[in-house]
């Protein structure tokens, strides 16, 4: 099968985002003028390792990129498998006022670098500085940059000075209305490393 996306693609359901998995899930917070939010993205991922950065995709124009917009900070917070039900909760098409955090039993602490809150238990936080929201082609699709100023690691997830993603199961986006654990992790050396 061979389509051009502009032509349609003639599925029962749009392919694209199951072609490209799995993909991590940056549970965003903010804090804005009506309050905290939390919303999970599964557009995400790092982008440069120095200084340290991160990208968000929004598709449409929602809390997470108003409130970054007016505050110029936010925090990404890793998912770990226990936190399926929470994520999924925090994804609700709430009104800016309520706060995700509370919706969903979600415990809050608050960032050490910037002004925002971060989840509580979550395995690994960055926080963030806005480099720049770049505006894509469609209809009200964001690309959210940030410089990562503070990290926090949860202190269960470090064996032996690293940091061990089999200690908290990390959540993937697959397709559709598809997730997947990480629960096999093996090594591989790159040529030349010896």
């Amino acid at each position: 099968m061979f389509y051009r996306p502009a032509d349609g693609h003639g599925l029962p359901h749009n392919p694209f985002n199951a072609i490209v998995t799995p993909r991590p899930i940056g549970w965003i917070a903010t804090r804005g003028p009506q309050g905290d939010n939390l919303a999970p993205y599964s557009f995400f991922n790092a982008a440069a390792y120095s200084p340290p950065q991160v990208t968000f995709a929004s598709t449409g124009l929602k809390d997470s990129v108003t409130n970054i917009r007016a505050t110029g900070v936010f925090s990404v917070n890793i998912v770990a498998a226990e936190m399926l039900h929470p994520m999924s909760e925090t994804s609700a098409a709430l009104p800016p006022e309520i706060d995700e955090f509370a919706h969903a039993g979600v415990d809050k602490a608050e960032c050490r670098e910037i002004p925002c809150p971060r989840v509580a238990e979550a395995p690994a936080t960055l926080e963030c500085a806005l480099v720049d929201i770049l505006t894509l082609r469609g209809r009200d699709n964001f690309l959210v940059i940030g410089e990562v100023v503070g990290i926090h690691l949860r202190d269960d997830c470090l064996t032996e000075g690293r940091f061990d993603v089999t200690r908290f199961r990390p959540l993937a986006r697959m397709g559709y209305r598809d997730y997947s654990v990480v629960t096999e992790v093996f090594e591989l050396r790159r040529p030349g490393e010896g």
